[in-house]
């Protein structure tokens, strides 16, 4: 159990899959324009990503057994595919401004490498499904907040600060993610249940 709760943690820090191995860029500098889309977004990939995450483990462990495992690249994108199309039908459905909100980047959570990343690491790692689950929630849970930190500083700078035109916009984005990327490898090493 303690295993799993180190890995969780890693997975949101120190092993922080948007700030340590910077995947999922594209959406993170586009969305973290403003906290609330920011979230939204982090939730629509926690989602996607937890749930492909469990899908696609069993599924490789089929493919695995039937010899066939070079086929999982292709499953695990059918497989994200067809979860993030059943959450833009939702929340096209149930929360259409979040819908709006998302424009375009909600159906590039599809090829999001992030949610990709997530079930090839567990293949890599030869993750059993408890470590799979916790590592993918983890990891979302990472993504998120490293967008909604961004969103919340770029905010901020808006606000109160005259940022050179130069740097505005993405430009400044690109130097605040470097800047939490040192400091969320500062947690490398550390470990939190004193295994």
């Amino acid at each position: 159990m303690s295993n799993l709760i180190e890995l969780f943690i890693n997975s949101i820090l120190s092993n922080n899959i948007a700030l340590t191995f910077i995947l999922g860029m594209c959406p993170l500098i586009a969305i973290s324009t403003n906290v609330k889309n920011a979230k939204g977004m982090g939730l629509a990939v926690i989602f996607v990503v937890t749930i492909t995450a469990i899908i696609n483990y069993p599924i490789y462990q089929l493919l695995k057994r039937t010899g066939t495992e070079n086929l999982n690249l292709l499953v695990f994108i059918i497989t994200i595919a067809a979860t993030v199309q059943f959450l833009e039908m939702f929340l096209e459905k149930f929360i259409p401004k979040l819908y709006n909100a998302f424009g375009i980047f909600l159906p590039l959570i599809t090829v999001n490498c992030v949610v990709l990343a997530v079930s090839l690491f567990f293949v890599n790692r030869d993750y059993t499904f408890a470590e799979t689950a916790v590592f993918s929630f983890g990891s979302a849970v990472g993504w998120m907040l490293a967008i909604v930190l961004l969103a919340g500083i770029r905010e901020k700078m808006d606000q109160k600060s005259n940022v050179p035109r130069g740097l505005a916009g993405k430009g400044i984005a690109f130097i605040i993610l470097g800047i939490l990327a040192l400091a969320f490898i500062g947690f490398t090493g550390l470990s939190f249940l004193g295994v």
